[in-house]
């Protein structure tokens, strides 16, 4: 799916599709979602192709693509990488969408990169950066699959790292008020269990 967002980078020039080995310089999506003025530029637009979202979101099309850089969001993520992007606790908010499909198939297409990026914290100034998913949250990426988590306070590279290794990471990009608590939690929830 693309948006507005999209359609401002595609008239400056800033993504021309240039470099795709499958469809080059067309936009391609499962479907589109935003305002009278994206709905006109794509209307009988020859740069943009609308195919199934079977194709669309197959990690194998995805990563026959070189350097693909698929950026995911989250809406909490835990100290071993966990990543929860439906729900709040066991209440859905949103569907999982192809972020497993496009984590998979950055991480397979040629020098890609799978990142997950959010905000340390909601508006209401909840840490989602957290010891442990609510109970009830969905694991929409698990943390086999996550290489890459930004925030605002830095990049954690979480691929191929050990649980120990993974939160140290996490928390160094946590907000600085939450790191403190983070370490904590890491050594009373995990450390003492293993």
């Amino acid at each position: 799916m693309w948006s507005d967002g999209a359609l401002e980078l595609l008239l400056c020039g800033t993504v021309d599709n240039s470099l795709k080995k499958i469809h080059p310089g067309r936009t391609v999506a499962g479907f589109v979602m935003g305002s009278k003025r994206l709905y006109d530029h794509i209307h009988d637009n020859p740069a943009v192709l609308g195919l199934d979202i079977a194709f669309v979101n197959n990690p194998v099309n995805i990563a026959l693509n070189p350097k693909v850089v698929a950026i995911n969001s989250a809406i909490e993520i835990d100290l071993t990488g966990q990543v929860c992007a439906d729900s709040i606790g066991p209440r859905i908010i949103s569907g999982a969408g192809g972020q497993i499909d496009f984590i998979r198939g950055a991480a397979l297409s040629q020098a890609g990169k799978p990142i997950i990026a959010l905000t340390n914290r909601t508006r209401k100034g909840v840490s989602r950066i957290v010891p442990m998913l609510k109970q009830g949250a969905g694991v929409v990426t698990t943390r086999a699959h996550v290489h890459y988590v930004i925030t605002e306070y830095g990049v954690a590279d979480l691929f191929g790292k050990n649980l120990a290794q993974r939160s140290k990471a996490l928390i160094a990009i946590a907000h600085p008020d939450e790191r403190e608590f983070l370490e904590k939690s890491w050594h009373e929830v995990y450390r003492e269990r293993s």
